[in-house]
């Protein structure tokens, strides 16, 4: 049976996958690019923080992160007309990615004996960088250098993970605190237009 941390992980492939996927679907790739912008999009973030933390990537040993991109990318095919023309689909789904990814990469970089400076770190890129990726394939600047808060929102679940820790509570409820904090400063954060201040050239 998989872990709950696993079906995170699960859940947050398949989201990052549709994410990517739409978006590529809306610049008209066909079926296998899609599947690589979406698959990157799903694995990107965990992979380079793996091989910083120097352990195999995740996706190395076990192929459901392949099939769950695949999955993504069926449900794009059979739902795709309604999926491009809602707007918030992709917000809604890259929202749930980088929340479920955040906990699981500062959960895993805290197993693997890390400080908490480092999880947060390594929280972050987990559900970030992916997104970095996809975006540099479907030739758009990336959302983390725009002025929408995203990855200050992995920074926050990181320390809300921490502050939790901290408090000895159940690390199931841990992880649904810091992944809940996560999604709720995105959602915040667009629906009231709140943003980083603009570094301003001369």
């Amino acid at each position: 049976m998989p872990t709950f941390v696993q079906l995170l992980e699960f859940i947050g492939t398949f989201a990052f996958a549709i994410s990517g996927i739409r978006l590529a679907s809306a610049k008209q790739f066909d079926w296998f690019g899609a599947y690589v912008v979406g698959l990157a999009t799903a694995i990107g973030g965990g992979t380079l923080r793996d091989l910083l933390l120097d352990v195999t990537p995740f996706w190395m040993t076990n192929p459901i992160y392949l099939i769950c991109s695949a999955l993504a990318l069926f449900w794009v095919i059979l739902f795709g007309k309604n999926l491009i023309h809602l707007h918030n689909t992709f917000f809604i789904f890259d929202s749930i990615g980088l929340a479920l990814f955040t906990v699981v990469g500062v959960g895993k970089t805290i197993t693997l004996g890390y400080p908490f400076w480092v999880a947060i770190i390594m929280g972050s890129i987990t559900g970030a960088a992916g997104g970095v990726i996809r975006d540099i394939f479907i030739n758009e600047i990336p959302l983390i250098f725009r002025k929408e808060i995203y990855a200050v929102a992995c920074v926050i679940g990181g320390i809300v993970y921490w502050c939790c820790t901290l408090l000895n509570l159940d690390l199931v409820l841990v992880q649904c605190i810091s992944g809940s904090s996560v999604f709720l400063i995105r959602i915040l954060a667009v629906k009231f237009q709140i943003c980083l201040p603009r570094l301003k050239g001369e």
